[in-house]
């Protein structure tokens, strides 16, 4: 049976994101045929309103209908896992600050009885990607701060091992894939550690070099498991 090629849907924050994206898909020759990329806004709350109006759009303007989501962009990393200039892939998407902080520590908003904390990409699909791309993979932490301190690195880490990975926008995207029942993904490169905030440290232009390089490489990946879940 011949594979179905996925229609995919990626979602950045900034258009810098989106063009490097964008990049990487036309070096595939994939750009326009069955994917695209969207800036959708900073931080959790801009990213899920701007995915659910992306979405809603593909769907009830275009009839183009989204087989995959994908928060995609540039991120911080937790050493040793992901260094400066690689990539990380989730294995969760987790909301790491949305809660409560009580007596005993942080407690995550699920815990509260109030929603959930996590969304968890396809198991099988997130790790071969990760796989492919040569990428830590592990939970990708959506924060509202940015981490710029050695003390609330070490809490994360501590509340979530194996975090690989730290951005602001993946727990949205997944909030809205998951309200029309999307597979979602997350994918990030490395711009700078997760810890004390150096922005001379930053490395920006290598860290959308590398997202470029991954989404040169993601159509190929991503028709190989459509081929072997026979659709």
């Amino acid at each position: 049976m011949r594979a179905r090629r996925r229609h995919v849907l990626v979602l950045t924050a900034v258009d810098a994101e989106r063009d490097a994206v964008a990049a990487g898909l036309a070096a595939a020759g994939r750009a326009g045929s069955g994917f695209e990329a969207v800036t959708v806004g900073v931080g959790p709350a801009a990213a899920a309103a701007g995915t659910m109006y992306a979405l809603m759009e593909k769907l009830t303007v275009e009839r183009w209908h989204p087989g995959l989501v994908i928060s995609a962009g540039i991120g911080g990393g937790f050493a040793p896992a992901a260094p400066v200039g690689s990539l990380a892939v989730a294995e969760t998407i987790v909301a790491a600050d949305l809660g409560a902080q009580t007596a005993e520590g942080f407690a995550p908003v699920a815990e509260l009885g109030f929603g959930r904390s996590e969304h968890r990409p396809p198991a099988g699909l997130s790790r071969s990607v990760a796989d492919a791309l040569a990428a830590a993979y592990g939970p990708v932490l959506t924060v509202s701060t940015v981490t710029g301190t050695a003390e609330r690195a070490a809490e994360l880490a501590g509340r979530h091992p194996g975090a690989v990975a730290e951005a602001m926008e993946g727990f949205g995207v997944a909030e809205a894939a998951a309200f029309f029942d999307f597979p979602v993904l997350e994918i990030r490169a490395v711009s700078n550690a997760v810890g004390p905030r150096d922005r001379a440290a930053w490395r920006i232009g290598e860290a959308l070099a590398a997202l470029t390089s991954a989404f040169g490489k993601l159509p190929g990946v991503l028709e190989v498991e459509a081929a072997h879940d026979g659709t």
